[in-house]
């Protein structure tokens, strides 16, 4: 584990944000799906996204890579008994789904984070369709056993978006054809234009209607070559570094996405940053900035970084309609919160959502972010922000979303150094790997780097 304090700085240049997770999860299970061969290029590995390449292994997908791409081959599947999404919420539920077409049981479980994690609105669904489903009292680990033959249901969509798109992604390989409405507030809803244009690509019929999709059975998907693209939650990062301490680029961005978290460009705009887009790069110049309110319901991501976004901006901001922020890697909510006031900051927190009183700067501290990559990443750019620095354990959970990520801020002028890096026996999962670039007593384990410090195995 490693503890790194980050310095703020003077940042200016180019960075390439990694592939879309999101993208890259729907990808995997699709070409799994799939009766032959497709191809993944430009996927993301990280912990999340490996955890479903080992789910869809699990279930009788071949995969192997080829010229830096995932070629995955699919068709032949079966229930695969036991799975561990380890800590990836996408993973656990999109998998429930697909598991619920087997006629044979899966268990699938994940970490102590994960195991806190709501499944009740996706279980019930599955279940008034046939399929069999246990869990602990409606948290993983959760049981599936099918047929699953599709039909009618109905699913409350006020708590993640992702059992809508379990639902969804699972339909065209059922029976009979599925109509699957939406009660109450559809929450990430971009996430499922998303679902529904990735199915569309790899053969499926399936429209949405309002709040009801209607999707053809017994088709299954054909093999498709897929290319992921840039992710914006992640771009994110890079994005509001600039706006707050200097000129970044991020580059391999596709405004015409369906990608919700591509409105970081309006939020930043409606903060008053300066933002340019020119083709596939997008341009943030520091600039004052003023307080705003923002609607988080369909961007539910992009909630930490904001909240750092807005964290010196003059006069006061209300960052609302995300309750479901209490169910993800952590209660965003309250650690977001947290975060903010430990470092200097003035939030107070709603029920979905936040109120962030602006200060000019901020002081720096020492932050918990209870293992949550987005968390970990948003403390990083406030440093930018801060008088002091700001500290933290377990910079690796990064990974989840962005390896790589210190190494990528260091390179456009980041100040960053390892407090203490506890080195792992070989696979056992990270390793430390330090240059040193400037003066430290012999022995200590504190060094000061623009550069690499470790590295994720």
């Amino acid at each position: 584990m490693t503890s790194m304090a980050f310095h703020g700085g003077s940042l200016d240049g180019t960075v390439s944000p990694p592939p879309s997770k999101s993208h890259t999860h729907r990808a995997f299970f699709l070409a799994s799906m799939a009766g032959g061969r497709s191809r993944i290029t430009n996927a993301l590995l990280s912990a999340d996204t490996k955890a479903t390449l080992a789910a869809c292994r699990a279930m009788g997908a071949k995969v192997t890579e080829e010229g830096g791409a995932e070629v995955i081959t699919g068709g032949d599947l079966h229930a695969p008994g036991h799975v561990d999404a380890e800590n990836s919420g996408t993973t656990m539920r999109i998998f429930s789904g697909i598991c619920s077409m087997f006629d044979g049981e899966t268990t699938i479980t994940g970490d102590e984070s994960l195991r806190k994690r709501p499944m009740g609105p996706l279980l019930e669904a599955l279940e008034a369709n046939g399929t069999t489903c246990s869990s602990q009292n409606g948290l993983p680990p959760v049981t599936i056993r099918g047929p699953n033959r599709g039909g009618r249901v109905s699913i409350d969509g006020g708590v993640s978006s992702q059992f809508i798109t379990s639902l969804l992604m699972v339909s065209p390989m059922l029976e009979d054809d599925s109509e699957i409405t939406v009660t109450g507030n559809m929450v990430s809803a971009p996430y499922l234009d998303v679902t529904v244009h990735m199915m569309h690509l790899f053969g499926a019929e399936a429209e949405r209607d309002g709040n009801v999709f209607r999707i053809k059975g017994g088709t299954g998907y054909r093999p498709y070559d897929y290319m992921v693209p840039a992710d914006f939650s992640s771009a994110a990062f890079p994005m509001v570094a600039g706006a707050l301490g200097g000129r970044v680029t991020v580059t391999g961005m596709d405004m015409d996405d369906p990608q919700g978290d591509k409105s970081i460009v309006e939020i930043l705009e409606k903060a008053g940053a300066d933002v340019r887009v020119d083709g596939t790069s997008i341009t943030v110049t520091r600039s004052a900035l003023r307080g705003c309110d923002v609607d988080m319901g369909n961007v539910p991501d992009l909630f930490p970084i904001t909240a750092v976004l807005l964290s010196t901006a003059e006069g006061d901001s209300r960052l609302y309609g995300a309750p479901q922020l209490k169910f993800k890697e952590s209660n965003r909510i309250e650690t977001v919160v947290n975060m903010i006031n430990a470092i200097g900051g003035d939030a107070v927190a709603t029920d979905d959502g936040c109120i962030i009183h602006g200060r000019p700067r901020l002081r720096g501290g020492a932050i918990v972010h209870k293992g949550d990559h987005r968390i970990m990443m948003s403390a990083a750019v406030a440093s930018i922000v801060c008088d002091g620095p700001v500290t933290m354990d377990d910079v690796e959970c990064c990974a989840v979303s962005y390896p790589g990520f210190p190494e990528a801020m260091a390179a456009i002028g980041m100040r960053e150094e390892v407090l203490r890096c506890t080195r792992r026996e070989r696979g056992s999962g990270s390793h430390c790997s330090a240059r040193a670039t400037g003066p430290a007593s012999e022995g200590s384990s504190k060094v000061s780097r623009p550069g690499s410090l470790w590295t994720p195995t």
